[in-house]
């Protein structure tokens, strides 16, 4: 309401944050837990004189450099773009209420790009103590600027008291902190293991070196798998109620749950009796099948967390659709194009004749031709729906949700979404705008698919609820001939 929409046909915009999150997020864990595996391995290396495993690990460092300065900071900005034209308001809130934390993890990532070309490009060229610390400065800011994000991010789904007493560190140290935190942290130690262990199968010629950062890997990435599990559990408990009952009540989401749990137990039972106990096991095939493993487990993760936020993007804070729980009753009142500055200019633009002077006069909305009511509609669905859902064709279309909806149906949904469905955000205009919204959508709503039977009802006695004699069966089954007798 407080911005322009901006439209993604198809995949719609949130989706498109997902994408580019999720491609960030697999490699910013890599970015904490193989800092962390470069600092103790190279102190390792160091200490034993070997010198083929140090000049692996600096092989191993222009792949990790590469990957995550490279790769990580350009899907890095992608995400800050995404979210700032897909969901402006929420953005602003974050960095409203966590500037000194942005700060502080905007200072932890330089040290951490600065650290790494120095830990790179000055390999041999320092003393082994010095290196060391370089290394370990870039593994504790690296894991800093995890904690930091973790935090701001997990105050998007259960901030806690903070709308009652709103601090900064209220809303940081909220009860989702410290749970997402162990889940984050084992999983960039679970997920660093697997990319060393895919960088390796391929770099690592020497048999004997190679079961040696099998063995190596295999610790941090066993007590990432625990840390996984324990976070996880951690993170259940503290989902605030809407939360918990999303996760129940949609079944692909208890799929995916149980997915996870599979999946790390599955990874943590292959690290145990392959690269932990068998070092020799470790191949080009199974470090694919473990990086694909290790991906499945995250990403998954990742939607789960986002999809049980709704219908909020800020837990009791901000809505799906852009609107602020505090408003609700204003739109309601007012209007929600009156509401907005973008929807409003737009209707005084192309409709003025609805317009009483600087204001929408609501009674006259439904007074326009059909066409224009349609059109209405479409820019209510496109800042109130949009969000969650395309329009004919994409992401969760509405127009084959409603596929054979009676108008009655569809106005009912669209005048109490949260009645229906109570991840969706409650109607937040007038009953003449919930009119032209419901005329949009009936007029996108796909018919009902052709060839389905349901058993037709028949005008005659011999119905299909009775058998040929004409005796009607009653609840229990039983035949009633006392009409014949």
């Amino acid at each position: 309401m407080h911005y322009p929409w901006w439209y993604v046909p198809f995949l719609t915009s949130p989706m498109l944050i997902a994408v580019i999150s999720v491609l960030h997020v697999i490699v910013s864990h890599y970015a904490v837990g193989g800092g962390l595996f470069l600092a103790v391995e190279t102190r390792y290396a160091y200490r034993t004189g070997n010198s083929a495993y140090l000049s692996y690990l600096k092989e191993h460092a222009w792949f990790f450099i590469l990957v995550t300065v490279v790769y990580g900071a350009i899907t890095g900005v992608g995400i800050w773009w995404t979210i700032g034209l897909a969901s402006p308001l929420a953005t602003e809130m974050l960095i409203h209420t966590f500037v000194f934390g942005w700060a502080m993890e905007y200072v932890f990532f330089v040290l951490e790009i600065i650290s790494a070309f120095i830990f790179y490009y000055y390999w041999g060229r320092l003393e082994p103590k010095t290196h060391q610390v370089i290394g370990w400065i870039y593994a504790a800011s690296a894991w800093m600027s995890l904690v930091l994000i973790t935090g701001i991010t997990a105050f998007m789904l259960n901030p806690g008291a903070w709308p009652e007493h709103p601090t900064f560190w209220g809303g940081f140290f909220n009860p989702q902190f410290i749970p997402q935190v162990l889940a984050r942290t084992g999983g960039a130690f679970l997920l660093a293991s697997l990319y060393v262990y895919l960088h390796a199968a391929f770099k690592a010629k020497d048999q004997e070196l190679r079961d040696l950062i099998g063995l190596r890997s295999a610790r941090p990435a066993l007590l990432g798998a625990v840390l996984v599990i324990v976070g996880g559990l951690g993170w259940y408990l503290a989902l605030p109620q809407s939360a918990r009952a999303a996760l129940e009540a949609a079944s692909v989401l208890n799929v995916l749950m149980v997915l996870i749990f599979v999946i790390t137990v599955a990874v943590f039972v292959m690290l145990y009796l392959g690269p932990y106990r068998h070092p020799g096991w470790l191949s080009p095939g199974f470090a694919i099948l473990f990086f694909a493993f290790g991906v499945a487990a995250i990403t998954t993760g990742e939607y789960i967390r986002e999809a049980v936020r709704k219908p909020y993007i800020i837990y009791n804070v901000v809505l799906g659709n852009q609107v602020l729980v505090d408003e609700i009753p204003r739109l309601r009142q007012s209007g929600f194009l009156e509401g907005g500055t973008w929807t409003r200019a737009f209707v005084a633009h192309r409709y003025p004749q609805v317009m009483n002077g600087k204001e929408i006069d609501e009674s006259r909305l439904l007074q326009l031709p059909e066409a224009d009511q349609r059109k209405l509609g479409e820019v209510l669905f496109q800042y109130h729906c949009n969000d969650c859902h395309a329009q004919r064709r994409g992401f969760s279309a509405v127009g084959q949700l409603m596929r054979g909806w009676t108008p009655e149906m569809v106005r009912t949904v669209v005048e109490q979404p949260e009645k229906v469905h109570f991840f969706m955000p409650p109607w937040s205009g007038t009953p003449e705008e919930a009119e032209l919204l419901t005329r949009y959508l009936l007029s996108i709503a796909e018919p009902a698919p052709g060839g389905m039977r349901y058993g037709e009802q028949r005008s005659d006695r011999g119905s299909s609820a009775s058998d040929p004699e004409g005796r009607s069966n009653d609840r229990s089954g039983r035949v009633d001939g006392s009409a014949r007798r």
